[in-house]
């Protein structure tokens, strides 16, 4: 029989995304391996291989489609000996086509009675079909997935569920109305609807800039953590003088190699030992629990048009500053280039928000769940200081904002993980030992 191609999930966490373009037609033959599409997540325009062989016997889904939820039907392939009668009707979206006007009303009934049942999660050992989101978030409130049943097609549990699920219950007839409920509190919390903000400019000129996957992941993600995690904040000024004499020694030592050190460098290797000698803070929020780890997986956000990305470098800890600065280069560069793969930018415990190298002062950056904390970091600026002798003098201080989540760090602990770090960043030799 013929078989479905579905919308693949490119990350743990899609749920939808832009099928870009075709790159094979209807009557078009495929093998194994074969690219056929291409296809936009959040984060970067991916290549969508053919695994079997046959006949594309019907697109389903046209090239340039936004919003197409993982598992829909985009396409249908025919093997050997059948055709496209075999096929039968399928709507765009992977459902079967709506019945003509003049149906009567019991159609819709039979036509639901005709599907497939929907898959019953239970403990015996059988598949539970959930979205990649939905599993994580399951894991997060501590639910288990069998508990729940889902609305989603061919009773997939997806988002919605889970989030009306509660801890040790089934789910009742009354999801469908919390569900429906979602989108009226999920438009109050996000602020006036499109229609309203449009109607207050009306007579303005104004051009609409539709959001790509990115823009609206980012716009999601950074909503639901300011809203559920629970923000403080710390401060600190750095005295960046013996880092920056420090710094031009070792460019200058370094220049025969072709290695030039800057002052992120610095900052991610000193973030990465500060989370070895305060090792409490290196952990992560899972739901009912933490994640506490033993090396220091440092992610480092970083701009790109339309968006950022934050690539991890993984045992940043142990690793040189050269080779910090050669795989930050190689990580940024891919990153600006959306070539960036869904490993090399999920992970890792603390990120660093860089926005000195714009000139901003000081500011407070949010959270990346799971992360437990972020360090901003502002520009280093010429100022009086006083020294240790109770002279005064002229440095150049960075300002620097810890944001931390209080569920995985306290107040105290928070405070002595911005302390190592400072105290890194103001002996920098000591980073070498």
């Amino acid at each position: 029989m013929p078989t479905e191609i579905l919308m693949p999930a490119l990350s743990p966490t899609m749920e939808e995304g832009t099928l870009a373009k075709w790159l094979v037609k209807e009557g078009d033959t495929v093998s194994s391996g074969d690219v056929m599409a291409e296809i936009e997540t959040d984060k970067a325009t991916m290549e969508f291989e053919a695994v079997d062989e046959g006949t594309i016997g019907k697109i389903v889904v046209p090239g340039g489609t936004e919003g197409v939820k993982v598992n829909d039907v985009i396409a249908v392939l025919l093997e050997d000996g059948e055709s496209a009668d075999d096929i039968g009707d399928v709507g765009s979206a992977g459902t079967p086509a709506k019945a003509p006007a003049d149906e009567p009303a019991a159609a819709p009934a039979a036509a639901a009675a005709s599907q497939p049942a929907p898959a019953a999660p239970t403990k015996d050992g059988n598949r539970i079909f959930a979205s990649p989101l939905a599993r994580r978030i399951a894991a997060d409130k501590g639910l288990d997935l069998a508990d729940i049943k889902g609305t989603g097609p061919h009773g997939r549990i997806v988002k919605a569920d889970v989030e009306n699920a509660k801890p040790g219950a089934k789910t009742s007839a009354a999801a469908p109305a919390s569900k429906a409920e979602a989108p009226a509190a999920a438009a109050m919390a996000a602020g006036p609807s499109t229609d309203v903000v449009i109607k207050t400019y009306e007579g303005r000129p104004f051009e609409e800039v539709k959001l790509d996957g990115m823009r609206k992941t980012i716009a999601a993600r950074l909503t639901e953590a300011k809203q559920s995690v629970p923000h403080f904040y710390l401060r600190r000024d750095i005295n960046l003088d013996a880092l920056l004499k420090f710094r031009s020694q070792l460019n200058k030592q370094l220049e025969p190699r072709g290695v030039k050190l800057s002052v992120n460098d610095f900052i991610i290797k000193a973030c990465a030992l500060a989370l070895q000698q305060v090792p409490e803070a290196n952990a992560v929020w899972a739901g009912d629990r933490t994640l506490k780890f033993e090396k220091s997986d440092v992610a480092v956000a970083v701009a790109i048009e339309g968006g950022l990305f934050t690539p991890v470098l993984k045992d940043a800890d142990m690793k040189s500053l050269s080779a910090l600065s050669a795989e930050m280069k190689d990580l940024a560069g891919r990153a600006r280039e959306r070539k960036l793969a869904p490993h090399e930018y999920q992970g890792g415990s603390f990120a660093i928000s860089n926005l000195g190298m714009f000139g901003i002062d000081n500011f407070d950056a949010i959270i990346n769940p799971p992360h437990a904390a972020i360090l901003a970091v502002g520009a280093g600026v010429k100022k009086p200081i006083v020294g240790e002798d109770g002279e005064l003098a002229v440095g150049t201080v960075m300002s620097t904002t810890l944001s931390v989540d209080h569920r995985v760090i306290d107040g105290a602990l928070g405070a002595n993980l911005l302390q190592a770090i400072k105290d890194n960043l103001e002996n920098p030799m000591t980073m070498l030992a």
